[in-house]
């Protein structure tokens, strides 16, 4: 993970002595929308057990923030480094057996919402507003919690929170791509979707990967 932190670092360092003027700086932030493909229910074993039952998953809306300096290379390319505060993670229902509450399995749920630091480093391309872009990201984990809630003739008789920071892979590197818009005032939108390349579980023994939808708003100064 370090040469990847290193290539990145180059990335900028490279585009900004290339930048034909200076570079310019922005906020951005917006909703998201991930979840976990692969074996995304086994990454979670040691927490939760399981029956032999259905099990549905779902995407896990979140939100993300944060800012962007804009490095123009030329007319139509400039490179964008960003670091952004995002939420992650996915969510499941079904037939859950919660370790110490069995009984409870067949209508609870379970919720894991992981906090992550994203780097990502664009190559955007503009067209009269229009825009293109993608990029390598590396993401840093800072944490993740896992809600399980469960109930019984109408009763919530189970809402608990614990700490699932240590079953995951602290760092992940993805790739992450998207079209968005320029407004002449300074505002701008996009949409976008990231690919996440590494296993996220801490052993790295299930194929499981971060994929995450954004749409936000931001504006550059």
């Amino acid at each position: 993970m370090k040469k990847q932190i290193l290539l990145f670092a180059s990335v900028v360092i490279t585009a900004t002595s290339f930048a034909q003027s200076k570079p310019s700086f922005g906020i951005r932030a917006g909703v998201s929308s991930s979840a976990m493909k692969g074996d995304a229910v086994n990454s979670l074993q040691d927490l939760l057990d399981y029956t032999n039952g259905h099990i549905s998953t779902s995407n896990h809306t979140g939100f993300f923030a944060g800012a962007n300096a804009s490095i123009p290379v030329s007319e139509l390319v400039s490179i964008e480094p960003g670091i952004y505060y995002t939420q992650k993670g996915y969510d499941m229902k079904g037939e859950l057996n919660l370790k110490g509450v069995e009984f409870l399995g067949a209508n609870a749920q379970a919720k894991l919402s992981s906090h992550y630091i994203d780097v990502p480093v664009l190559v955007k391309l503009n067209f009269n507003g229009l825009q293109l872009f993608a990029g390598p990201q590396v993401s840093y984990l800072a944490k993740a919690d896992l809600r399980t809630t469960a109930g019984a003739l109408g009763f919530n008789v189970l809402d608990k929170t614990m700490d699932a920071t240590d079953q995951f892979n602290q760092w992940d590197a993805g790739v992450t791509g998207g079209i968005g818009y320029q407004f002449p005032n300074g505002f701008n939108i996009s949409a976008s979707y990231d690919h996440g390349l590494s296993k996220v579980d801490a052993n790295r023994n299930f194929d499981s990967y971060n994929r995450s939808f954004k749409a936000g708003i931001g504006f550059n100064f």
